[in-house]
């Protein structure tokens, strides 16, 4: 690729170096000919000026043409990649007679025998995964990097399929609801929250459009972005800039919680929302998440092992396995355990 590249250029500098060397030239014969024309009284001054322009004029609609049609080819090629694209059959896609959740929803998610491998030709990135967690209940993930904690989390919404097994929703499976359905019932927070560069009202509200002022309002002071709001010269009119540059982490934070407690999912996957949080920030967050996660089955997925205490059942993985299950206290006990180990050293 470098070496198509620099013969490119050095093909793009010849050309231009050609076609600029001739149409100066061109200019300078016009100009020679045409003043000896003058002198000689055959032509006047003007009609050589005027003629210099009409040339110039017409040279340089026909030069663009060249550009135009280069501009035109890489139209198409790109027009056909972006069709290429619309027409791919998404692999994660609704069934052709979708079922309805129970209302009102229990939270009750099971894994039976879950494995996953993102290529058919791959082997499996987690494997063996069973795993209930009961309406209401807090779940933690642990393990090291690359265990496959983000992986199963991922699941659950659907962003891929499993490769075998299945994960019911209320005793559905989840691949017998719509996406809109299931995601319905999910709310997610991030580690790294994305706000669009729109105001805090709209970006609190693209959890549900159709929600009113003063449901936007609740979920802000449930959030504990109220505190910070009310300091902004707009309130909820504040403009928050691409991605929210505009914000500290913390009040990123506390406006993905605001949206969640929107949205009022009976699930909720927490993706370690305080891992990069100055103290203050992370007491409000942490204020915030205590009651987002009250009554709500949850699933955390822990970095750091010191915010596990909140769970009721720490699963702990390796390699795509579950290799341990107990709460803190338990898994702390068995001093010869994975999760003991990975607490003595990052706890």
């Amino acid at each position: 690729l470098v070496g198509v590249a620099v013969t490119r250029a050095r093909t793009r500098a010849l050309f231009f170096s050609v076609v600029g060397f001739v149409a100066f030239g061109a200019v300078a014969a016009v100009l020679w000919q045409g003043g000896t024309q003058v002198l000689a009284g055959k032509l006047t001054a003007g009609t050589l000026v005027a003629f210099l322009f009409y040339a110039l004029f017409v040279a340089a609609a026909v030069g663009s043409l060249a550009t135009l049609f280069g501009n035109f080819q890489e139209a198409v090629g790109a027009a056909t990649r972006v069709w290429e694209l619309l027409d791919t059959r998404p692999s994660v896609c609704d069934p052709e007679i979708p079922l309805s959740l129970p209302a009102p929803l229990r939270g009750d998610v099971r894994f039976h025998d879950v494995s996953f491998r993102y290529q058919p030709n791959q082997p499996d990135v987690v494997q063996g995964i069973t795993l209930a967690m009961a309406p209401g209940e807090i779940v933690a993930l642990v393990g090291r990097s690359g265990a496959g904690k983000t992986t199963i989390a991922s699941l659950l919404p659907r962003f891929w399929d499993v490769s075998g097994g299945s994960i019911t929703l209320d005793g559905i499976d989840i691949r017998d609801l719509t996406l809109d359905t299931l995601r319905a019932a999910i709310g997610i927070v991030p580690q790294e929250p994305v706000l669009f560069s729109g105001t805090i009202r709209e970006n609190i509200a693209y959890a549900n459009p159709r929600a009113s002022d003063a449901d936007i309002l609740r979920a802000a002071r449930a959030a504990h972005a109220w505190e910070f709001i009310t300091r902004l010269p707009d309130g909820l009119d504040t403009l928050v800039g691409e991605r929210g540059v505009k914000l500290s982490g913390g009040q990123r934070q506390r406006i993905a919680i605001a949206r969640v407690f929107l949205k009022n999912p009976a699930v909720v996957i927490l993706d370690e929302a305080t891992s990069s949080l100055d103290t203050e920030s992370e007491r409000y967050v942490e204020q915030a998440l205590e009651e987002l996660l009250d009554g709500r089955t949850t699933l955390i997925i822990a970095h750091r092992l010191s915010t596990v205490r909140r769970a009721d059942t720490v699963v702990v993985l390796d390699a795509g396995q579950i290799v341990e299950t107990g709460t803190h206290a338990e898994l702390l006990g068995r001093e010869d355990g994975v999760y003991a180990r990975l607490y003595a050293i990052g706890g």
